[in-house]
């Protein structure tokens, strides 16, 4: 019997931790953080998995709401197995360590314990990681039965792994998964054996992908807007993700400079961005990178965080990729971002995915003139900068989902990663295209029986 039981990551993009029972073998499928929760409310319900077996812990990729959760689950149940790519191994310890320090900032709560960097430091070494395509076994403890593992390049970021899991029913988990390739990255790779059971990612399941345009159609038009603040003496502010979006706008921006469509300005970058840049300049060989030869430390470079009075910023023209991709309070985009609206030549340009709950949404739905309160305990302030969105994406667009279930061609499908607009719309495509597949809503708490 194969029992599916999500203990957050359902219907939300957040907190994803998927637990799987193959016969009375226990795998939880990635460990994450909600980025727009604290404390306790932020975590998986682990009390979900108190009774059942608990074997190994399989991650998808090092992105926060897939990993960040990691510490608390191990601490809770020390016995499990860990096991990884080694790029993904490689970036947890970057951004495990940069967890610590975000949340002793962000939770005030006495009864959320949070863990250590000395914590971190022994939680790496048990980490066990295996090469894309590199066929491993596994067994319960409960249960002896030999259960093969591999793992796919998902094209999402460094080291991101669809997972195949084959026992008696074959299991495909596509973690984050983009099959069209970005500036560094190459699509993601699918599984050629058949598959029973798809769980599938749907983060862009409700989004018009005619307002999606290509990677390369869309930085000419990023080119464009920059080129028009840059000539008039302003600046540019990027918040992006330090894992993944980071390093493709980097090389973005460098191609578009060489080829003479953008104006060759100072670029900010720093913090956990330039390590993470270290580790695809590192790895650039034994992955799916475009141009192996390329490496992100070729590109001039400045520190950010060397600036001690953001007014720096504005002294001549720069263009400043800055975390959180999102903007959360207290991070750099945020802070910056505040002495951005007031500033008539400048603009912030959004390139990615925003959660309605958080301040970049904000920011990326505001309009010039305006007047935006970030948060219950500030003033409301009126824009006085340039404010665009722009598209780079780093998931598969919808059609490319319903492609994957094409290819794959499983029995059952389970929808996650996601909101209930993305799901819904998946789930309806799948069920008009192919009759015979079963399609399944993903529900924290709620067990599904494969």
């Amino acid at each position: 019997m194969i029992n599916f039981l999500p203990l957050g990551g359902a219907q939300e993009i957040g907190a994803n931790c998927y637990y799987l029972n193959l016969n009375g073998t226990g795998i939880i499928l990635d460990c994450g953080i909600h980025p727009q929760k604290t404390g306790l409310e932020s975590l998986p319900n682990f009390n979900l998995v108190n009774s059942l077996p608990l074997d190994y812990v399989l991650i998808s990729h090092a992105h926060q709401d897939h990993l960040s959760a990691l510490p608390f689950l191990i601490k809770r149940f020390p016995y499990l197995k860990i096991i990884t790519t080694p790029q993904t191994r490689a970036l947890a310890e970057l951004t495990l360590h940069n967890s610590v320090s975000i949340l002793k900032e962000q939770v005030e709560d006495d009864s959320f314990e949070i863990y250590t960097h000395d914590e971190i430091d022994l939680l790496i070494k048990m980490f066990d990681y295996k090469s894309y395509k590199e066929v491993f076994e596994i067994t319960g403890y409960k249960n002896r039965e030999i259960i093969k593992i591999k793992f796919y390049d998902a094209g999402h970021i460094l080291g991101s792994a669809g997972i195949l899991i084959e026992s008696k029913k074959n299991i495909f988990y596509t973690g984050d998964i983009n099959l069209t390739e970005q500036p560094l990255i190459k699509g993601a790779d699918l599984p050629d054996t058949k598959i029973d059971i798809l769980i599938l990612e749907t983060t862009y399941g409700a989004t018009d992908s005619s307002t999606l345009s290509s990677w390369d159609k869309e930085a000419e038009r990023f080119a464009s807007s920059i080129n028009k603040i840059l000539n008039k003496g302003g600046s540019v502010l990027i918040p992006v993700f330090s894992l993944g979006k980071t390093q493709e706008m980097l090389k973005t921006i460098w191609d578009l400079i060489l080829k003479g469509k953008l104006v060759n300005a100072d670029i900010y970058t720093g913090g956990l961005g330039t390590k993470i840049n270290r580790a695809y300049d590192y790895n650039r060989y034994v992955v799916n990178m475009n141009d192996p030869e390329f490496e992100l430390s070729s590109i001039p470079q400045k520190n950010l965080y060397e600036v001690e009075d953001p007014n720096y910023f504005f002294k001549s023209p720069c263009i400043v990729l800055a975390s959180s991709g999102m903007m959360i309070e207290g991070t750099a985009s945020y802070r910056l971002a505040k002495r951005w609206i007031k500033q008539q030549n400048s603009a912030i340009y959004t390139v990615g995915y925003m959660d309605k709950s958080t301040p970049g949404f904000k920011f990326a739905n505001a309009v010039k003139g305006e007047r935006i309160k970030l948060s219950e305990f500030e003033k409301e302030e009126e824009i006085k900068c340039t404010i665009e969105k722009f598209r780079f994406t780093a998931h598969s667009k919808r059609e490319d989902l319903i492609e994957i279930v094409k290819r794959l061609k499983p029995e059952k499908v389970i929808l996650v990663h996601g909101d209930a607009d993305a799901i819904n719309w998946i789930g309806a495509s799948i069920l008009k295209e192919f009759k015979s597949i079963k399609v399944y809503k993903a529900e924290t708490g709620k067990e599904i029986i494969l």
